[in-house]
């Protein structure tokens, strides 16, 4: 690839899609997100999402609470609330007082926030570690966090988008969670995960490490069809695939 292609190349994501067996739906993966080695770096130079860089105070994207994306994961999440105790929850005594649910400026529903992060974000310091606390009893209780977090939080960094036709035939989406997806507020972050090469230093391809949260999010069948190909893209005899722009080497000036 010459310096012309590479510069045109700058913010692109390859794609695939496929019809749904089951619903009048067709999906749509970025591949370029999913076979990536993005890794969350909570607790290991996550700089967080204020207005500067805050490694110490790890709040990672908690300092704001959690979006609920309707009232059956509100619920589900005060549910699971009910199950900790002070052991792996700093801030359970407030829980338990004033609820861990909120009515948000828009409307919508969202965690309680208690000294400027979510009221179930753990403090550094606290005897069972700093974190959520949904994720460490999830942890306890040797079952997936996808079953007691809310939606966005362990969906993060990926996001699923729905959009329905004329006809009734619907167009989900699943991608990486962009700065602009925060709204007005993301472009005043110091900082965002997807944007850092430091974040692109896992093991394993997004898709395998977030197994259990794509599969939550599209299906174990869709889940099984979407591995299935990304496995022949990545194997032993790999098939070209587009590096992420977080990674991706710019192209080398030409000097006259």
């Amino acid at each position: 690839m010459d310096d012309s292609s590479r510069s045109s190349t700058a913010g692109t994501h390859e794609w695939v899609s496929f019809p749904d067996q089951e619903e009048d739906r067709t999906w749509q993966f970025d591949v370029t997100f999913l076979t990536s080695s993005w890794t969350c770096l909570f607790g290991k130079g996550c700089q967080g999402v204020l207005t500067g860089a805050a490694p110490e105070l790890e709040q990672g994207c908690c300092s704001y609470g959690a979006h609920f994306t309707d009232k059956k994961d509100a619920r589900r999440v005060e549910a699971a609330a009910q199950e900790l105790d002070s052991e792996l929850w700093q801030f359970h005594q407030r829980g338990r007082k004033h609820g861990v649910v909120r009515r948000l400026a828009d409307g919508d529903l969202g965690t309680r926030t208690v000294k400027g992060a979510c009221i179930f974000l753990n403090r550094p310091g606290f005897a069972a570690g700093a974190g959520c606390a949904l994720h460490l009893a999830a942890e306890r209780q040797g079952v997936s966090h996808v079953e007691l977090k809310p939606d966005v939080c362990w969906q993060l960094p990926l996001r699923r988008e729905d959009q329905t036709d004329t006809d009734g035939h619907v167009t989900s989406v699943i991608r990486q969670w962009d700065r602009r997806h925060w709204g007005e507020g993301g472009s005043e972050f110091h900082w965002w995960c997807t944007e850092d090469p430091a974040a692109f230093t896992g093991d394993r391809p997004v898709y395998v490490a977030m197994r259990a949260e794509l599969e939550s999010m599209v299906g174990r069948g869709v889940y099984r069809r979407l591995a299935e190909y990304l496995d022949r893209r990545t194997g032993p005899v790999p098939v070209q695939l587009l590096a992420h722009p977080s990674i991706r080497q710019p192209p080398q000036q030409v000097s006259s």
